[in-house]
């Protein structure tokens, strides 16, 4: 017997699970924020650790043969995110997890207006254009 999640995601469409995926990365990323807070650096690395995997799953399967700008506007935030999430939790920085969460926010964002509608063109959303050096990812 699978879990509620499970049965829930059974009739996803791949959209709908990469949203899933970016759900579960930022509910860990607010566990890691909460652990900071709670000086529980056990917890905080747990915490990471699972949003991490999330990052490198994503980042795994993305089609760069067939997905063109956006695939690697996308590596490039995976890429991006990473880096943000160990500086956060190497600094055990509360504003730096906040401020992943709503990197992470704003593409999932991005993601769930294409589940929405799969004709949206978002091409002409910053969002998934890679930043300029130095600069933050937002909507």
């Amino acid at each position: 017997m699978g879990s509620y999640r499970e049965h829930a995601l059974e009739g996803a469409s791949a959209v709908d699970l990469v949203v899933a995926l970016y759900d579960g990365m930022i509910r860990f990323l607010y566990k890691a924020l909460d652990a900071v807070e709670q000086g529980d650096e056990d917890g905080r690395r747990a915490a990471v650790k699972r949003a991490l995997d999330i990052v490198l799953h994503l980042q795994a399967r993305l089609r760069m043969d067939v997905g063109g700008r956006p695939a690697q506007a996308l590596s490039e935030f995976y890429a991006s995110i990473f880096a943000q999430i160990l500086q956060a939790s190497q600094s055990a920085s509360d504003a730096k997890f906040e401020h992943a969460i709503e990197c992470v926010r704003n593409v999932r964002d991005a993601w769930r207006e294409v589940a929405r509608d799969p004709d949206a063109n978002l091409g002409s959303r910053q969002t998934l254009s890679p930043p300029a050096s130095g600069a933050s990812w937002t909507a």
